[in-house]
């Protein structure tokens, strides 16, 4: 992985890791008071509202760390191991977490007439997109393991030829 590349990667996951963390500290905060003005019909949707946003927002805080642990890897050339599927499962994990959350929002939001239907549609349409994005993760997983699983076969065919040579 080029150097230019890496420094890319690394300055977009910074920037979105100083976001999510500007979203915890001041829009929750923002939001939770903006709920506050909701009727009382309402107010029910308050905590777990806000208590779903901040776990998403976790959940990509999550994957951006484990990202940048897995580039670190590549930089160093030591991905194709059995150390890079530990960040590879807690990124399937938080994505998966993270589409149930969605998921847990749009069911939220569905009773009543907080918000159109078609929000709900929506909302459950990011959740399986989410979903989606496990499953690609999860395929990416199965092609790691194969390349792993070749590395480890070349490495022991070397040392067989290094043997007889």
């Amino acid at each position: 992985m080029g150097q230019a590349t890496v420094f890319a990667l690394r300055a977009v996951i910074v920037a979105l890791l100083a976001g999510s963390v500007v979203v915890q500290a001041v829009m929750v905060p923002l939001l939770a008071s903006d709920l506050e003005a909701l009727d009382a019909e309402y107010s029910y949707l308050r905590s777990p509202f806000l208590a779903i946003v901040v776990l998403i927002v976790l959940a990509a805080q999550t994957v951006l760390v484990c990202v940048w642990r897995l580039v670190t890897m590549a930089r160093r050339g030591t991905v194709f191991s059995h150390a890079a599927f530990r960040y590879v499962h807690i990124v399937i994990g938080a994505f998966v977490a993270a589409a149930l959350l969605v998921f847990a929002l749009g069911a939220l939001l569905a009773p009543g007439e907080a918000v159109a239907p078609g929000v709900v549609l929506l909302v459950g349409g990011l959740g399986l997109a989410i979903g989606g994005i496990a499953l690609v993760v999860l395929v990416l997983r199965m092609l790691l393991a194969q390349a792993v699983e070749q590395k480890q076969e070349a490495t022991r065919m070397q040392a067989e030829l290094a043997e007889v040579i």
